[in-house]
């Protein structure tokens, strides 16, 4: 199950991992996001001890959302290291993802 990640455990969830971590920027209102939702959770199984799989509701934690220019939803980023290293805005299929998670590994 992909974890939930909030303004107040962003950082040290996602920031200061020793692995990559996943972050979906969603909203419970949008389409799309309800698209991705399934992808993510398939994402967390697959990954599971390799990487951190985890969502923001942005209508909830703006924060690290505004901080990393999250204009659209869904985005999903993946970060290595606290750094960004892939974007992907909007809908993709699933080894678009996977592909963004091996090459953080």
């Amino acid at each position: 199950m992909a974890l939930e990640i909030t303004d107040a455990t962003f950082e040290e969830v996602v920031l200061k991992s020793d692995k990559p971590v996943v972050v979906d920027f969603w909203a419970a209102w949008c389409g799309p996001c309800r698209m991705v939702g399934p992808i993510i959770e398939e994402l967390a199984q697959d990954y599971e001890g390799k990487a951190v799989v985890g969502k923001v509701d942005v209508d909830n934690h703006q924060q690290f959302a505004a901080k990393y220019g999250v204009r659209n939803i869904p985005t999903v980023l993946v970060f290595k290291g606290g750094e960004i290293v892939n974007r992907q805005v909007g809908v993709a299929p699933k080894n678009v993802y996977a592909e963004a998670i091996d090459a953080a590994l």
